[in-house]
C-alpha cells in the first residue's frame, strides 16, 4: 500500500527516500523511451540517495504502490 517507514531488516528510515527515487526513475524511463542516453541508472540513483544496504535497496525497488487500487473500497 504505502512505502514502509523503516526497512524490515535493519530498521533504517527509508520512506523519505522513496519519492525522490520515484521521480528520478521516472526521468530515467522517459529518457530511455525517447531513445536518449539517461544521465544515471537506477543503481546510481540509489547510491546518490545514500542507500547502501541491500535490504534497504530491496525495500525501495520492490515496492508496488497499490493505494489507488484500494482507495475505492473504503
Amino acid at each position: 500500500m504505502i512505502i514502509p517507514v523503516r526497512c524490515f531488516t535493519c530498521g533504517t528510515v527509508i520512506a523519505p527516500l522513496y519519492d525522490a527515487y520515484r521521480k528520478r526513475c521516472d526521468e530515467y524511463a522517459k529518457a530511455v523511451a525517447a531513445g536518449e542516453k539517461p544521465k544515471e541508472t537506477p543503481q546510481q540513483i540509489l547510491n546518490d540517495l545514500g542507500v547502501e544496504r541491500y535490504c534497504c535497496r530491496r525495500m525501495i525497488i520492490s515496492h508496488i504502490d497499490l493505494l489507488k487500487e484500494a482507495a475505492p473500497y473504503e
